[in-house]
């Protein structure tokens, strides 16, 4: 017999993002690195990292104002659909390292490995 969830799962993602400092900044990295390094699957995976990111953080609308990339781009960049160009990906990946305080590249050592 199936359960029915008592709770969305995106909200408690974006719960779990906004209190813990750790999963938040996994979710990004980890985003960033599909997206850089990973296969066709990996990066619709990443984009949705970045898209929960963007949701349980600074919200779309503040990372237009800071990218000067339109809201309804950004999110059409990071649909399943979205195809980036890549002067877009960087704005957009820097200002949200830059929001987490992750400006260093020491600090945006990941893996692709589970």
């Amino acid at each position: 017999m199936d359960m029915p969830l008592t709770r969305d799962f995106k909200d408690t993602i974006i719960e779990r993002a906004q209190r813990d400092k750790k999963f938040r900044r996994g979710m990004l990295t980890r985003g960033i690195a599909l997206i850089v390094a990973g296969n066709s699957e990996d990066v619709q995976t990443g984009k949705a990292f970045i898209r929960d990111y963007i949701n349980s953080t600074i919200g779309f609308v503040t990372l237009a104002k800071k990218t000067h990339i339109p809201k309804e781009s950004l999110m059409r960049m990071l649909s399943p659909s979205g195809n980036p160009s890549l002067n877009n990906l960087n704005q957009v990946t820097h200002t949200l390292l830059g929001h987490e305080g992750l400006t260093q590249p020491d600090n945006l050592a990941v893996s692709l490995r589970d």
